[in-house]
């Protein structure tokens, strides 16, 4: 997730106008995944997601992640902690279609509300 955020903050600032914004607001939302683990860990959020994001920002370490049970940074494969990519793949997918129906519903009611 760390990686992908990364790469979507990364690509939003090659975009001009507010084109850039669903990037940005995508690449935000996926660092709520590492964010709510290091929470749960007890361990020092901000401390944890910059040393994520430092990591992933060279380039390097990209299997780097949070373990969920002690809240250190470790190297996902060594652990043997892997999701297959059609998962991930298609949860994405799903967030992003619940997503664009909360705004389609959303504009429906604001519609609604302009003709009444």
């Amino acid at each position: 997730e760390t990686h992908i955020s990364q790469a979507l903050i990364e690509k939003s600032k090659s975009i001009e106008g507010v084109q850039q914004w669903p990037y940005r607001a995508v690449g935000v939302a996926f660092e709520v995944i590492p964010r709510t683990l290091a929470e749960n860990c007890g361990t020092d959020v901000v401390r944890k997601i910059t040393e994520l994001r430092a990591m992933h920002a060279h380039g390097e370490n990209a299997t780097m992640g949070i373990n969920g049970e002690t809240g250190e940074l470790v190297d996902m494969v060594e652990s043997g902690i892997e999701e297959p990519f059609q998962v991930k793949v298609q949860t994405i997918k799903t967030a992003i279609e619940a997503a664009a129906l909360l705004l389609r519903v959303d504009d429906v009611i604001a519609g609604s509300k302009k003709a009444a």
